[in-house]
């Protein structure tokens, strides 16, 4: 799965399964989390006010999946009695590995850093939990981002 920014002031990305569209990463405007509709349902990623635990709901506002202490290094994916188990891969890197114990099994990593594409590479997550993984990981990169650019101002 590949997510390409499509709009330079918004949080907007194309997502494409190999290189047929599949929905849109609209990412909220006034907080972190965004919106995607994927398969004729829609879904809705939202955050605490910290940043650090996300949910993902359906249109009858039913949660599908919670992600936990989001930011650290490690973190992790909670989504139909599964547990998934993330790590940064280094504190001055963008890429999340999906581990099983300490074996990285895949990823997700910017492959553009002016265009901010991302490569999305996590075998055996349904594509709705990817594409919440997905948001997640671009909320925490532009929440990082932000925090970094207020600290040199």
């Amino acid at each position: 799965m590949e997510a390409r920014k499509i709009s330079i002031w918004r949080s907007r990305y194309l997502v494409s399964d190999r290189g047929r569209e599949i929905t849109t990463w609209d990412g909220s405007a006034w907080r972190s989390g965004g919106d995607f509709t994927l398969d004729g349902r829609q879904f809705r990623v939202r955050s605490n006010a910290w940043g650090t635990r996300y949910t993902m709901t359906d249109d009858a506002d039913t949660v599908l999946a919670e992600a936990s202490r989001v930011g650290r290094k490690r973190w992790t994916v909670e989504a139909g009695g599964q547990t998934y188990h993330f790590r940064r891969r280094s504190f001055w890197g963008n890429e999340e590995e999906l581990v099983l114990g300490d074996t990285r099994v895949g990823s997700i990593r910017k492959t553009s850093f002016w265009r901010g594409d991302v490569d999305v590479e996590l075998p055996g997550l349904a594509p709705a939990l990817q594409v919440f993984v997905l948001g997640v990981v671009i909320s925490m990169w532009e929440a990082q981002a932000a925090a970094a650019a207020g600290a040199s101002a």
